[in-house]
């Protein structure tokens, strides 16, 4: 069977009814092209190429941008909350994939939930219910505008991102009164880094970088930069390391006060956007011999982003409307 099949009968666009194509769409998010017509092969009994599967997921993937460029309230997904205190935790941060024209290029993803939305699972494990993703290949001057359009809504923000100067300088710039948190495992990072540099010994190493993370997790970065410009570095690497980590500190000294975000019940790392890549982004776009053209890799982040935010139904809505 094909297009002379019921199911794709009745339509403006494609030859192919709103169902299916809603149906394309959520396959086409999720499996690659082929994949997804072989299933809808195998299900339906009906015959819908990759290279057309691609298109209708291009097509209703490329109606986001512009809907949320022009504010339309409808095609923005709201998180809810029925207690105003409770912290809206944003979070960027970017990864690569591969694109035919440019070769690597950085994919930004945003995130945003609620502290309620944080439960615990296991002992040691958390899970967050409920988030609203955001993505774009492209510039930070293209991002943020998108990204911004979704936050409009909540008031006690709380952004966690590393040290990429892009994400503080907005912050600084749009969000002066939000709680700004350097992610304290960077920030530990930068001790590791020099400890492999300076000791020899691995217990003393193990030693000093807990002694000092611990410094930090009780707002002692003033006392761990001193203790760092005390150190004589022993080779040209650790002096290196040394510098950075001190200038890493002295920049974000303000965003480090973890003891008093802890004792508030904030998240202090994050984990969460970096894990939100792995699922939303690297899943679908990471795959083996994968090549993506930019308006594509956009269309099929848009897609996922709304899938994983559980706003399928204004993709449906988009879908019906065109």
């Amino acid at each position: 069977m094909g297009k002379s099949h019921v199911l794709c009968q009745s339509t403006l666009k494609f030859a192919i009814s709103t169902w299916m194509r809603i149906l394309i769409c959520v396959l086409g998010q999720s499996k690659v092209y082929e994949e997804a017509s072989e299933l809808i092969r195998d299900i339906l009994n009906v015959d819908i190429s990759a290279p057309q599967i691609q298109r209708v997921c291009n097509y209703y993937g490329e109606q986001i941008n512009p809907l949320v460029k022009a504010n339309i309230e409808t095609v923005i997904p709201k998180l809810e909350t029925k207690d105003k205190r409770d912290p809206t935790y944003v979070m960027m941060d970017g990864s690569m994939i591969y694109t035919r024209a440019d070769g690597w290029r950085e994919m930004k993803l945003g995130r945003i939930f609620h502290g309620s939305q944080i439960v615990d699972i296991q002992q040691n494990r958390r899970e967050i219910q409920e988030s609203i993703y955001v993505s774009h290949l492209g510039s930070v001057e293209e991002f943020l505008p998108k990204f911004e359009r979704h936050l409009v809504p909540y008031k006690n923000k709380v952004i966690i991102g590393d040290g990429a100067a892009w994400i503080w300088k907005w912050a600084e710039d749009n969000y002066p009164g939000a709680t700004q948190v350097l992610d304290f495992f960077h920030a530990k990072e930068k001790l590791v880094i020099l400890a492999k540099h300076q000791f020899t010994d691995d217990k003393k190493r193990t030693q000093w970088v807990t002694h000092q993370a611990e410094k930090l997790l009780d707002n002692g970065v003033e006392q761990v930069i001193s203790t760092l410009k005390t150190i004589r570095a022993r080779n040209d690497e650790a002096k290196h390391a040394k510098q950075k980590a001190i200038d890493y500190y002295e920049e974000h000294d303000d965003r480090m006060l973890y003891r008093t975000y802890k004792e508030r019940g904030l998240l202090i790392g994050s984990g969460p956007i970096e894990a939100a890549h792995r699922s939303v982004i690297q899943q679908r776009m990471k795959l083996s011999g994968q090549k993506w053209t930019v308006k594509g890799a956009n269309a099929i982040a848009n897609l996922r982003c709304y899938r994983q935010s559980g706003a399928w139904h204004i993709i449906e809505n988009i879908v019906a409307a065109a």
